[in-house]
C-alpha cells in the first residue's frame, strides 16, 4: 500500500466539504494508486519528474511527489488542495531535494526569491569585489551581526548546508530583525538556524541541535535518487516539515484540522530527542513560554505508552483546567492511545496533581491513620473537608506575632515549605529545624510564637475533619512510601509533570512516592519566570536529583519577536532561581516569528479605556480574525465582568470564560490566571493600572522577603499573559499605567 507523507501545506483556506473530498482522495490513494478516478498525472515541463497532480473534483487537484524507492509501493509527498490551474502552476516549479551538505529533505519552490521582502540592502546578496591593489573601504554603519560570532561562508554552507544566496544575505545582516526577515522566506531549517545563529549560537551547537552530521550522507552513498529522498524525509530536520502518516484516522485529522496538523508535524529536532531520550534518572525540561514543553510532554506521554502498552504513565500538571487542555490536546495528537481510567491503571493518566492526590487518600480506608500521624501527630484521622484560609487567622488571632508574621501568606508558607517537608509534629522539632530560603529570621521567642499558631490550626482541623491541599499530599506521599516499604509494587511507571515551577514540596515529595527511583522515571517541564502560584522549591531537597540531567529550550514558536521582547521587558531586573536552585535567563529566548510591535492605549478614565477595547476588537473582527481566537485578558474577576459589560454596551459581544462555558463564536475574557496554557492568535489586556498590577491587595502586611516574591509572581502573572499572544498583543490602561511595563 502506498504511504502518505504530509509536506508543507499550500492550501488555503478550504471548506468542509472540500476537505472530506481532500480526505477520500488520499484515502484511495494510500490504498491504491492505480485506481484511474485518482487521475494521477505528471506535468509536463515541471522541474522535478516525480512531481504530480490528482482529481480531488473537478475544480480542485491536489499537489503531490511520487516517490518510488526500493520498495514495491510508493510514496506520496502530498503538498495540499489547489485549484486546477493554480495546482499546475505551482507543481511545475516545486522541487524536493536533498540537501548534499547534510542529508535534510527541502522543498524549494523555482522563481521564488526567499530574499526579496528581507530587510536586507541589495549588496548583502552580491558583496563589491575588492582586489588586492585596492584598500579595503572603511565600514559604514553597524557591523554585521554573524561575523562578530566568528562566522563565515564556510561555516554557513560548507558544513551546515545553508544556501550560498541566503548565506550572503545573512553574513551581511546587521540585526536579529535582518536575520528574522531572511529566516522567515528561508527552507524551514535553515530559518531556525540562522536565528540560532544570531543568538550568540555556536555553529557546532546548531548542528547538535538540528541533528546535523556531516557523514551523514556517505551512508546513501550507494542508493539511488529516491531512496535518499526517503532517507531525507525521515531526518529528523525535514520531519519538523514532512510527517509520515501512520493510519487513517490520523491521515483525517491532518486534513481536517490543519491547525492542528502543523502541531502535530513540527517537533524541532531538539524537541523529539528529548521526547524520545532515555534518562538514568529524573529529567528537567525548562524553557520560557511558548518554546514548546507542554508539546514535548505530550510526545513523550505517547512515546512510553506506545513503547510499552503496559506501562502505567501519569500526566499531571498544578491546576484542573491544564490538565483538561493537555488531555484534549493528547486525544487530538494520537486518538488511538489509551487513556487510563483511574490511577495505576495502564495507559495514560491526566490529572491535576491535587485530583491525584485525592485519588490516593481515597484508596488508604482505616490504614490513613498510620500515614496521619507521622505527618500531623495525633488527631482525627477523619478527613472530610478541606481546611478554609480563614481558620490560619483565627488561629493567629491572639498572637503576639508581628502584623507580617501573623500574615495568612507567611503562616501558610511556612507550614508548607519547613513544617511539613521535615513531618515536623512537635515544638522540639520545630525550634531546631533549618529554614532553607525562607528570607525571614526567626529568633526563639518568635518560633515559639509560630509554633503556638500551627497547634491551634491542627487542632481547628482536627476537630472539624479537614486538611489542606499541602497537608493532603505529605499524608499521600507518606502512605506511599508506607506501602512501597511494606513491598507494594508503586502505582506508576513514569510521571510527567508540566507547570512544575507551581507546585509546593509536598506535590514533589509525592511525585517522587508514585514511581520507583530509576530509569525514566521522571520528566518535569518548568520556566521559573512564569510562577505565579506558591514559593520557589528546589527539588533536591525532596529527593529529586537532576543533575546532569536538564536542558532549556530557547526558540520560542508562539509569540512574534516582538511580543516575545515586549513581555521579557517586563521581567526586567527580577531574579529567577530555577528548581535546580540555578539563576534562570531570559536574555537568550528568541523567536521563530515576526509581526507588529506591541501597543499601549494608555487613557485617561475608564470609560476611554472600555471604548478603546471595543474599538481593538471591533477592529480585529472587522478584519476577520475567528472571534474566539481573541483572548481579553484581566487581572482578577471582577474586572472580567467589568469589561464583558463594556463590551457589549458598545456592541460587542464576549464571553467570560470560567467552568463549563462553551467557545461559541465570541471572544473570551478570562483573567491572567485563567489564561494560563492557553494561547490566542490575538491579546488584549485590559486594565493593567497602577494599583491594579501588581494586585495592591496581596502586599498588605507582607514580611520584606513575602512581598518581593509577591511582586515577583505579579510580574511573572503579566509576562504569562502578554505571552498568550501569538500575532498582535495591545495593552490598555487607565489613570496610569502600572510600573511592570516596559517602555518601549
Amino acid at each position: 500500500m502506498p504511504q502518505i507523507i504530509m509536506g508543507p501545506s499550500q492550501t488555503g483556506a478550504l471548506d468542509s466539504s472540500v476537505k472530506k473530498q481532500a480526505y477520500a482522495f488520499l484515502e484511495k490513494l494510500s490504498d491504491n494508486d492505480a485506481l484511474p478516478g485518482l487521475h494521477i498525472e505528471p506535468i509536463n515541463n515541471a522541474i522535478d519528474d516525480r512531481v504530480r497532480t490528482g482529481r480531488v473534483n473537478d475544480f480542485y487537484r491536489a499537489v503531490l511527489f511520487k516517490v518510488q524507492g526500493h520498495g514495491a509501493e510508493a510514496h506520496y509527498v502530498y503538498l495540499g488542495v489547489l485549484a486546477h490551474d493554480d495546482a499546475i502552476a505551482f507543481a511545475k516549479k516545486a522541487r524536493l531535494t536533498v540537501n548534499p551538505v547534510n542529508g535534510i529533505a527541502e522543498l524549494i519552490i523555482a522563481g521564488e526569491d526567499q530574499l526579496a521582502d528581507a530587510a536586507v540592502s541589495p549588496s548583502a546578496v552580491e558583496p563589491p569585489v575588492v582586489t588586492t591593489m585596492t584598500p579595503a573601504p572603511e565600514p559604514v554603519g553597524p557591523a554585521p551581526l554573524l561575523p562578530t560570532f566568528g562566522i563565515d561562508e564556510d561555516a554557513l554552507v560548507k558544513h551546515l548546508g545553508i544556501d550560498e544566496k541566503l548565506a550572503l544575505a545573512a553574513l551581511a545582516a546587521v540585526s536579529e530583525d535582518q536575520i528574522l526577515a531572511l529566516a522567515d522566506k528561508a527552507v524551514q531549517w535553515q530559518g531556525l538556524a540562522l536565528i540560532d545563529l544570531a543568538s550568540g549560537t555556536s555553529v557546532d551547537d546548531v548542528k547538535t541541535t538540528l541533528s546535523i552530521d556531516e557523514q551523514a550522507t556517505a551512508l546513501v552513498a550507494d542508493d539511488g535518487e529516491d531512496e535518499r529522498l526517503l532517507k531525507a524525509l525521515q531526518h529528523p530536520a525535514a520531519q519538523m516539515q514532512f510527517a509520515f502518516i501512520e493510519d487513517d484516522e490520523e491521515l483525517r485529522r491532518a486534513i481536517e484540522d490543519t491547525d492542528f496538523a502543523a502541531w502535530r508535524v513540527f517537533l524541532h529536532p531538539e524537541q523529539r530527542r528529548y521526547a524520545t531520550a532515555l534518562y538514568n534518572g529524573p529529567f528537567r525540561l525548562s524553557g520560557g513560554a511558548g518554546t514548546g514543553k507542554t508539546v514535548v510532554l505530550l510526545h513523550r506521554a505517547r512515546y512510553l505508552a506506545r513503547q510499552n502498552p503496559q506501562a502505567r504513565v501519569v500526566l499531571t500538571t498544578f491546576t484542573k483546567n491544564l490538565a483538561d487542555a493537555m488531555k484534549a490536546d493528547l486525544r487530538r495528537l494520537d486518538p488511538t492511545l489509551p487513556l487510563a481510567g483511574r490511577l495505576g491503571e495502564p495507559g495514560v493518566f491526566v490529572s491535576g496533581i491535587d485530583a491525584a492526590i485525592s485519588a490516593v487518600l481515597r484508596g488508604g480506608g482505616a490504614e490513613l491513620a498510620l500515614d496521619i500521624e507521622p505527618v500531623l501527630g495525633s488527631r482525627s484521622w477523619e478527613i472530610g473537608t478541606r481546611t478554609p484560609d480563614s481558620v490560619w487567622r483565627d488561629a493567629a488571632a491572639g498572637s503576639e506575632l508581628p502584623p507580617d508574621l501573623k500574615s495568612k501568606a507567611f503562616l501558610s508558607s511556612e507550614y508548607a515549605m519547613v513544617v511539613l517537608p521535615a513531618k515536623i509534629t512537635t515544638r522540639d522539632e520545630y525550634l531546631t529545624a533549618r529554614r532553607p530560603g525562607r528570607g525571614v529570621a526567626l529568633d526563639r521567642k518568635k518560633r515559639l510564637a509560630v509554633w503556638s499558631v500551627i497547634e491551634a490550626y491542627r487542632s481547628r482541623a482536627s476537630i472539624e475533619g479537614s486538611i489542606d491541599f499541602a497537608e493532603a499530599g505529605a499524608i499521600a506521599a507518606t502512605s506511599l512510601e508506607r506501602r512501597a516499604s511494606a513491598g507494594e509494587r508503586r502505582p506508576v511507571d513514569h510521571v510527567l509533570v508540566d507547570e512544575g515551577q507551581d507546585l509546593n514540596p509536598s506535590h514533589w515529595q509525592f511525585l517522587r512516592a508514585l514511581v520507583e527511583p530509576g530509569e525514566n522515571d521522571m520528566f518535569m517541564a518548568e520556566d521559573s519566570q512564569q510562577r505565579i502560584y506558591g514559593q520557589r522549591v528546589v527539588l533536591g531537597r525532596y529527593g529529586i536529583r537532576v543533575v546532569g540531567r536538564s536542558q532549556r529550550l530557547k526558540l520560542n514558536y508562539r509569540t512574534t519577536a516582538q511580543t516575545l521582547h515586549y513581555a521579557v521587558g517586563v521581567l526586567e531586573g527580577e531574579h529567577f532561581v530555577d528548581l535546580e536552585d540555578a539563576q534562570a535567563e531570559s536574555g537568550h529566548y528568541r523567536s521563530a516569528r515576526s509581526g507588529p510591535p506591541p501597543r499601549v492605549m494608555e487613557c485617561s478614565n475608564l470609560t476611554q479605556e472600555l471604548q478603546s477595547a471595543a474599538d481593538v476588537v471591533g477592529d480585529w473582527l472587522g478584519s476577520g480574525v475567528v472571534p474566539e481566537t481573541i483572548g481579553i485578558l484581566v487581572r482578577d474577576a471582577k474586572q472580567a465582568g467589568q469589561i464583558s459589560r463594556g463590551l457589549d454596551e458598545r456592541g460587542i459581544t464576549a464571553r467570560v470564560l470560567d467552568q463549563g462555558t462553551q467557545r461559541d463564536g465570541h471572544p473570551l475574557v478570562m483573567t491572567m490566571h485563567r489564561a494560563k496554557g492557553m494561547e490566542f492568535s490575538r491579546v488584549l489586556i485590559f486594565g493593567v493600572n497602577d494599583g491594579l498590577v501588581p494586585a495592591q491587595y496581596l502586599l498588605k502586611d507582607l514580611t520584606e522577603a513575602d512581598r518581593a516574591d509577591a511582586l515577583t509572581r505579579e510580574r511573572s502573572l503579566l509576562y504569562v499573559a502578554a505571552t498568550r499572544a501569538r500575532d498582535e498583543l495591545v495593552v490598555t490602561t487607565s489613570g496610569g499605567k502600572s510600573s511592570f511595563l516596559p517602555d518601549s
